[in-house]
């Protein structure tokens, strides 16, 4: 085999469509696009999932219900009644939960949640939603918010 008998498989090569040469030529005068409007024009086209100016689909759902947060904020969730179980005046952050076993894991920053009673005043450094912070200051200790 030498470098001029290389060729192409057969039937692999097809001749480029050749539009607007007339009307024997298969593809004549409106060269396939129809007769008027936008996509008969020269140019693109409209973009991917253009409805005219109508709200695009894409962009219409995730307004309904059901659909999922694309970057959901991860919280590592307590609740008020744990922290009764805390010594007075000990400073509540997500280390020393941790380090007194009452959290396992960090699932993300740390958030107080304001269910059950607190008696003991505590120093949290922590996100506390509005019930747990009254009930937080109500017992005598204080919210540092992180």
């Amino acid at each position: 085999m030498r470098l001029n008998e290389l060729a192409p498989k057969e039937g692999s090569k097809k001749r480029r469509r050749r539009v607007g040469r007339g009307i024997s030529a298969g593809q004549g005068a409106s060269c396939g696009f129809g007769m008027r409007g936008q996509k008969s024009r020269s140019g693109t086209g409209t973009k991917a999932g253009f409805e005219g100016g109508q709200m695009p689909l894409y962009r219409r759902l995730p307004k309904l219900k059901h659909f999922p947060l694309v970057n959901p904020k991860q919280y590592t969730v307590i609740n008020v009644g744990k922290l009764a179980e805390l010594p007075a005046q000990t400073e509540v952050s997500l280390e020393s939960l941790m380090a007194a076993g009452i959290v396992t894991t960090n699932d993300g920053p740390l958030k107080i949640l304001g269910h059950g009673e607190l008696e003991v005043a505590l120093t949290v450094k922590a996100i506390c939603t509005v019930g747990a912070k009254a009930k937080i200051e109500a017992a005598g200790g204080t919210v540092v918010s992180e």
